[in-house]
């Protein structure tokens, strides 16, 4: 059986009260072995930190994610430190800049993702980077702010963005938007980046396959966006899975 890991599923969220256990099973029987759940808002870290402490396979992430600005409040940051130092979180977040929402604030994303960075690299943890229509301003920060090295969750940015991101210790996210008929640039990108920067993820609930429009994700459909990026890739779905999940473990440190 292979052994996989999704690096990205919110499987804290309330879609997944009625059958969480249901699905962690199905992971399991599938070769999921780990699964990366990272926070959001303050609000929902309790529930996630109880959610990853119940299931073995789950492991937690603390962050305060950019698309929830109206939620996080100026002693978000100092409530994450002192969740980072009482839980065992293996990353900072989700945490990033978003500028593809409209009307959005630049400068309050900005500063709140410097303050996460700050701890990032206080820690010694790596990052689960959000990023939309933000790459460059994000690696400027990542230059000045060291940290050690993360995932950029759902990349779709360039390869010349890709191969700053690489330099700094990031890997690269594919899920299921690679699965898509019309996905043709995502897809040349995914297998123009090296085998040891890729890693794969669902963003469940979120991020749908193609043929499932409009339903709830879950990371049981983890092996079908390893079969996508396989074939796409020209190598055995064995080999690749190997890949991806040792990669996952380098950056995040798991056994």
């Amino acid at each position: 059986m292979m052994n996989l890991i999704d690096s990205h599923c919110h499987l804290d969220f309330d879609a997944f009260d009625e059958d969480r256990e249901k699905i962690l099973s199905e992971c399991a029987s599938s070769g999921i072995k780990q699964i990366i759940v990272p926070g959001v808002t303050v609000s929902q870290w309790p529930k996630l930190i109880k959610t990853c402490a119940q299931y073995p396979a789950l492991r937690l992430a603390l962050g305060l994610h950019p698309m929830f600005m109206a939620e996080h409040k100026p002693d978000h940051i100092d409530q994450l430190r002192t969740a980072l130092m009482q839980n065992k979180a293996i990353a900072v977040g989700e945490i990033g800049l978003d500028f593809f929402i409209a009307d959005a604030d630049k400068e309050a994303q900005t500063e709140l993702f410097k303050a996460q960075l700050k701890l990032a690299a206080e820690f010694n943890l790596p990052v689960i980077l959000h990023v939309r229509k933000a790459h460059d301003e994000v690696l400027k920060l990542l230059r000045e702010i060291k940290v050690s090295g993360g995932i950029v969750h759902a990349f779709n940015g360039s390869l010349q963005q890709a191969e700053h991101y690489q330099k700094l210790g990031f890997l690269f996210g594919a899920g299921g938007a690679i699965t898509y008929p019309r996905a043709n640039k995502l897809k040349t990108l995914f297998t123009q980046l090296p085998e040891k920067h890729i890693v794969l993820e669902t963003d469940a609930p979120d991020m749908p396959l193609a043929g499932y429009q409009g339903q709830r994700n879950t990371p049981v459909r983890l092996p079908m966006i390893l079969s996508m990026l396989a074939e796409l890739r020209g190598v055995s779905e064995q080999s690749l899975a190997a890949a991806t999940t040792a990669n996952c473990q380098r950056v995040f440190h798991l056994s």
